[in-house]
This record gives structure tokens, C-alpha cells and sequence, in this order.
């Protein structure tokens, strides 16, 4: 049976109530799991963890990161009773930061809390948003998409992200704790992966679970 359980860290409200269906979707409709047990999210405002570096460039906040990481460590002791793989995941939007040049240093500071199998780190490239628009395709309920516009191949690359969900959404004005559930549960998933390398990154630490 593939089952797994995942404390998450997030840094905003819509995340909070989106990262559960997004990890019981990516699990068991696209890797083919079982069941995954989602705890309740940890909010940790990015700011605490990542503040601008001297000269440029962003630093971590070891001591936040290490105290997040501690607690969701201690969320999945509490489960000890009904063991099951585990990961604690640290998901935030990269923003105007490089992925490659702050997600190792994210993961440094994880491991000082947590053992490096159980750890994973995810930064949106370059929103959380930047997945919908990947997997818009499913999203036209939510979306006024001209009947000519085609969905960005490289959403990361042309940095679409929460601007360009916000000016095509139906309706009322995008709001990340309302919309950002909804539009995780339409979103196409494998287009998404296929397009968007930080999704993908997220794929493959969930798949890391199964060999």
C-alpha cells in the first residue's frame, strides 16, 4: 500500500488551505499513490525565513527555519503511534529569487532540525500561481481566456505568476485563501508538471517515497 505522511510548512493563508489538496491530488491521481495524510499546515511568513542579504541577493533565517522544521518534526511524532513514510516539506514562492541559489541553503538549515531523507524543499517558480497558469487548460470556469490565447509553454521563464491569474479571473478579484483551493483542485496536473520545472520538483520528492 503507498501511503505517506506530510507535515507542511507554507507561507500564506492561501497555501494553508490549498496544500492539502494539492498533495492528496499529486499523490493519488498523478503517482498513482494510495493515501496520503496531510497534517495541518504550518504558516511561517517568508520574511521570517528569507530576508534580503548584504549586497543583494537573500539570506536565510537559520534559527526560523530550524524552529518550523522543529515543529513539524514534532506534529509527526504525535502520528508515531500510526507510522507511515514521512516527509516534512517546506513550500514557498521563489518570488524574484533563484531557486537554485536559496532552496540548498533552505535545506541546510532543515537538516539541522530534521535527517535529510525526511526533508524536502519546494520554491514555486515564481508563484504558487505560476502552477495554475501552467495547468490553466482546466481552468476555464475560473478564467476568461480569449478563444485565440494560448497557455504560456514557459510560464516560470515569461515569469507569469499571480498577475496574470488575476487579470484573466471570472468574476469577483482573485483571492488566494478563497480561489487558491479551487483552483488547485481544476488545475491540470500533468500539464502543469510538464511545464513547470518547480512543480516537477515537487513531483519528484513525493515519487522519492515510493522506490
Amino acid at each position: 500500500m503507498s501511503c505517506l505522511r506530510v507535515a507542511p510548512i507554507v507561507e500564506g493563508y492561501g497555501e494553508v488551505a490549498a496544500v492539502r489538496v494539492l498533495l492528496e491530488r499529486t499523490w493519488t491521481e498523478l503517482l498513482g499513490g494510495e493515501f496520503v495524510d496531510v497534517l495541518t499546515p504550518i504558516r511561517c511568513v517568508r520574511t521570517k525565513l528569507i530576508r534580503p542579504a548584504f549586497g543583494g541577493g537573500a539570506r536565510v533565517v537559520r534559527d526560523e527555519v530550524v524552529r518550523a522544521v522543529s515543529l513539524a518534526a514534532h506534529k509527526l511524532r504525535d502520528r508515531a503511534a500510526d507510522p507511515l513514510p514521512e516527509r516534512i516539506l517546506l513550500l514557498l514562492d521563489a518570488d524574484t529569487d533563484c531557486p537554485r541559489d536559496l532552496a540548498p541553503q533552505l535545506l541546510d538549515a532543515m537538516h539541522a532540525a530534521a535527517p535529510p531523507e525526511v526533508t524536502g524543499c519546494v520554491l514555486a517558480k515564481v508563484e504558487y500561481e505560476t502552477w495554475f497558469v501552467a495547468g490553466a487548460e482546466t481552468l476555464r470556469e475560473y478564467l476568461e481566456l480569449a478563444g485565440a490565447e494560448l497557455i504560456p509553454t514557459d510560464p516560470e521563464g515569461q515569469r507569469c505568476g499571480k498577475q496574470w491569474i488575476a487579470q484573466r479571473f471570472a468574476g469577483a478579484k482573485y483571492s488566494e485563501t478563497v480561489d487558491q483551493p479551487r483552483l488547485t483542485a481544476a488545475m491540470d496536473l500533468r500539464a502543469s508538471r510538464q511545464r513547470s520545472p518547480s512543480f516537477d520538483k515537487l513531483c519528484r520528492i513525493l515519487e522519492a517515497v515510493k522506490r
